[in-house]
């Protein structure tokens, strides 16, 4: 590690290849907390180029526990994190919505580690069971339509990791990996991005792959559609900026999408919007994002996808899955 971190501060980049094999040694327990911490904080002062984070990926993919959803059509909506946005869990609302509308949920999630509350701790709040047991997760995709994959189940080797990110508490590329490293590796993917440079990555390694994907970051700075004002949208084909109007709304105030100043502020705000509770506001931004997951699955208009999200929300349809979801994991 000595070598590389000497590289590093060099100015000098990683090749896939060396990407890949020093994050297997970090996995591997090879290096020192310090090390590791030092390795972390070189890519927060400069931007990660395409092969480092092609080689980290592939090392996580490598090492992860996989499970087995190729039955399903199945999709995942997961943001990298990192906006410093403080928004509420919108693409975990959304993923229920889209599961409400029909379509199969496969969401990665992990705890916040820059922000209040992560994916996974509303989850963990509401009950929801975290496993990686094959038999146990397919049931909820059978009955639920979505299935929860704490990413610390799936991804053992990284728990060398886990507490250092935590301590430090700002975004690190690891935040970049998130949404690439889904265990169950959908045939369909949301990626929300914090800034438009990693998402003409993403573009970049997603254009390699068989996924059926969507790429999206707000101009404004969200990792998700925010409808506070226009976003980049890029797919498979094509490309374009997309906005309010799009939905047929209008612009939202940034403060009306903010999220709860803890877990259980953040988990009692998620439960208030499912159940039909939300603000106008904060319903709209959540079926906007569902909508996105609901076109790309199913190839549809913008405007129709986001009546089907709507009608999933107001219905109670999205809030059946969140109970079914308890259920099971009682």
């Amino acid at each position: 590690m000595k070598i590389i971190l000497n590289r590093l501060i060099s100015h000098e980049t990683l090749s896939k290849e060396e990407a890949k094999s020093v994050l297997v040694a970090i996995s591997s327990g090879h290096y020192n907390p310090s090390q590791i911490s030092a390795f972390l904080t070189v890519f927060m002062m400069r931007c990660i180029t395409i092969d480092e984070l092609s080689g980290f990926r592939e090392a996580l993919l490598e090492l992860c526990i996989p499970i087995d959803f190729s039955d399903y059509n199945t999709v995942d909506l997961c943001g990298t994190g990192g906006d410093g946005k403080d928004t509420f869990n919108i693409s975990t609302l959304a993923s229920f919505v889209t599961a409400g509308a029909g379509i199969k949920v496969a969401k990665h999630g992990n705890y916040g580690v820059s922000s209040v509350s992560g994916s996974s701790n509303v989850m963990e709040n509401l009950g929801i069971k975290f496993s990686n047991d094959a038999v146990f997760l397919r049931r909820c995709i059978e009955e639920a339509n979505i299935s929860i994959l704490h990413a610390p189940l799936f991804h053992p080797a990284m728990k060398n990791v886990g507490p250092i990110r935590r301590e430090l508490g700002v975004k690190t590329f690891f935040n970049m990996l998130g949404p690439m490293v889904n265990p169950s590796f959908p045939k369909n993917q949301i990626v929300g991005v914090f800034s438009l440079e990693l998402a003409r990555m993403y573009a970049y390694l997603y254009q390699n792959t068989d996924v059926n994907y969507t790429i999206l970051h707000s101009l404004e700075g969200y990792d998700e559609i925010s409808l506070t004002g226009d976003a980049k949208i890029i797919g498979k084909t094509s490309e374009t900026i997309i906005g309010p109007k799009n939905f047929g709304l209008h612009a939202l105030n940034p403060d009306a999408i903010k999220g709860g100043a803890t877990v259980e502020a953040a988990a009692q705000l998620f439960h208030d919007i499912i159940s039909g509770n939300g603000t106008e506001a904060q319903n709209q931004v959540v079926c906007a994002n569902a909508a996105v997951a609901i076109s790309t699955v199913e190839n549809n208009s913008l405007a129709e996808a986001y009546h089907k999200a709507e009608e999933s929300l107001k219905s109670g349809k999205a809030l059946e899955k969140l109970k079914k979801l308890q259920h099971l994991s009682r």
